[in-house]
């Protein structure tokens, strides 16, 4: 209200402004709705947490998906609320989406939710599905020596910055070599999560850097928490999915004609993953 009138010269109430906010929940209702496309090449999943009252203050997950289509364009695919993240509510995430249209993905990225690999292979049993790179080098660094941390990090990160698929499995197990007595446990978790280390591999060169980890949602995840920080916490969850309901239709219409880097390079290899 105190914006609105050093902008307008108009004083608006509390309740007025809510009055004015509540005018986008059928526009965010009917953006959960709405028919999705058929194909995406590839899709980050990532949960954030914002600050949520209900009997008392909590930070709730908000599940987020954002996709890339062949064609390059990006969209925030849909988003959900829920107290905390777990399979369960991916898992009903992911069979809305199918039933609002979209049949066809290649690629899934995400971190290392227990059972995600499992859910996507029930819903989408012909996608392939990339770990965070970024969430795994995350992993590594919160349980090795602080003194070692930075030595690690510089030499996981070359594991991406290989020029084929056998040259970096080719340093990876150099990694296991050279760590593998001082971490034992570390080098364990990563030999059983090794499938799912390296298979951005399998596409050109141009978009590899993109499909390594899930940043391009987590720098939409900041978006919304530098958007959410004037507000201590939302006072309902429909006020906090109409805040972020904004955010999305807003990251949609910025993007729908742009092509994401490298993308426009490969459409037509990237057409051809589908039937």
């Amino acid at each position: 209200a105190d914006l609105i009138e050093k902008m307008y010269g108009s004083h608006y109430s509390p309740a007025q402004v809510s009055n004015i906010s509540k005018q986008m929940i059928p526009k965010v209702e009917a953006y959960h709705k709405r028919k999705l496309s058929d194909k995406f090449f590839c899709i980050y999943l990532d949960a954030t947490y914002l600050p949520l009252r209900r009997e008392t203050f909590e930070r709730e997950a908000v599940y987020i998906a954002i996709g890339i289509k062949p064609n390059g364009h990006k969209e925030v695919i849909d988003y959900c609320i829920a107290p905390s993240e777990n399979i369960e509510v991916w898992t009903d995430m992911l069979q809305n989406m199918k039933s609002r249209g979209l049949k066809q993905v290649e690629l899934f990225l995400s971190d290392g939710v227990v059972g995600m690999k499992t859910a996507l292979a029930r819903t989408y049993p012909k996608a392939h599905f990339q770990r965070c790179l970024v969430h795994v080098m995350r992993n590594i660094c919160a349980k090795v020596r602080v003194d070692d941390r930075e030595k690690i990090m510089n030499e996981f990160k070359q594991v991406h910055q290989q020029t084929n698929k056998e040259e970096a499995t080719a340093v990876l197990h150099d990694f296991y070599t050279k760590w593998g007595k001082v971490y034992s446990h570390v080098i364990r978790s990563l030999k059983d999560i090794e499938p799912d280390l390296l298979v951005f591999y399998n596409y050109p060169k141009q978009i590899r850097a993109s499909i390594y980890s899930t940043n391009m949602i987590e720098s939409f995840n900041n978006v919304i928490k530098r958007k959410a920080k004037p507000k201590a916490e939302f006072p309902t969850e429909q006020s906090l999915d109409a805040f972020i309901g904004i955010q999305a239709m807003s990251y949609n219409d910025r993007y729908f004609n742009r092509i994401h880097k490298g993308f426009g390079q490969v459409q037509d290899t990237l057409e051809s993953y589908f039937d």
